[in-house]
């Protein structure tokens, strides 16, 4: 087990299946040293545990919760191919989509579900740049969607 993973089971997490794309792209793809994954949704088991917009059927501590997720699925899909999360050096970039109510303005604390979690698991290692943007619909009616860009060492 990977220190990264262990930390993981400390925070009572594993990590999941990679999540298999809804089209035509694949779940991450490393370039030189940049791993950069798709936009993750926060499927468990293969299912959105809840659907819709942030600020009405979403309430915004359950899309942080949600965000969560994404980032779990984020780190699995770097893991697909690594092959280990310990070569992470850093996190770069975070990018948050929430599938927001119109009148809806609290994107960057929904994001912080994210954020949180990867500074949890990995450190100052976790520590990244990132936008988070409301957006009018997300695919399946998902509230959320994260993708990340990390680092590898060399």
């Amino acid at each position: 087990m990977s220190a990264v993973e262990a930390k993981l089971a400390e925070l009572g997490l594993t990590l999941p299946e990679v999540v298999p794309p809804l089209a035509a792209y694949q779940p991450a793809v490393q370039s030189g040293v940049y791993v950069y994954t798709a936009g993750q949704l926060p499927m468990v088991e293969g299912k959105l545990p809840v659907t819709g917009k942030v600020g009405a059927e979403v309430t915004a501590e359950e899309a942080k919760g949600l965000a969560r997720i994404c980032a779990l699925n984020a780190l699995a899909a770097v893991k697909s191919v690594t092959g280990d999360l310990d070569r992470i050096a850093r996190v770069v970039k975070v990018v948050g989509f929430v599938a927001s109510a119109s009148d809806f303005t609290g994107q960057p604390g929904v994001v912080n579900g994210a954020s949180e979690l990867l500074g949890e698991v990995l450190g100052d290692k976790g520590v990244h740049a990132r936008s988070a943007v409301g957006v009018a619909v997300l695919p399946l009616d998902a509230p959320v969607e994260v993708e990340i860009q990390v680092e590898l060492v060399p």
